[in-house]
């Protein structure tokens, strides 16, 4: 019985250790990142600088629940969903 054990626990120790390491390498960063985004878009104030995932440079005007309104160009105002925002720019 004892032998059998250890047989189960050699075969099943190279899976648990992958599924861990998976884990750390690739689930956990991702939730950092979802979780420092969150924080990007939930700080956003008028005046901020940002950049869109389309590449687009603008300053914030407004922000709602759902969306943001920037400024570009001259004085032209675009809105995006907040989910569009990619960074924050130094001003």
């Amino acid at each position: 019985m004892n032998e059998n054990l250890q047989m189960i626990l050699v075969n099943i120790l190279p899976l648990l250790a992958i599924i861990v390491i998976g884990y750390f390498a690739m689930v956990r960063p991702q939730q950092k990142r979802n979780q420092k985004q969150t924080m990007l878009i939930n700080g956003l104030t008028k005046g901020d600088r940002v950049v869109t995932i389309g590449g687009i440079h603008g300053t914030v005007k407004s922000t709602d629940a759902q969306t943001v309104t920037l400024l570009v160009g001259r004085n032209q105002e675009l809105t995006f969903d907040k989910q569009a925002i990619k960074d924050k720019r130094p001003s």
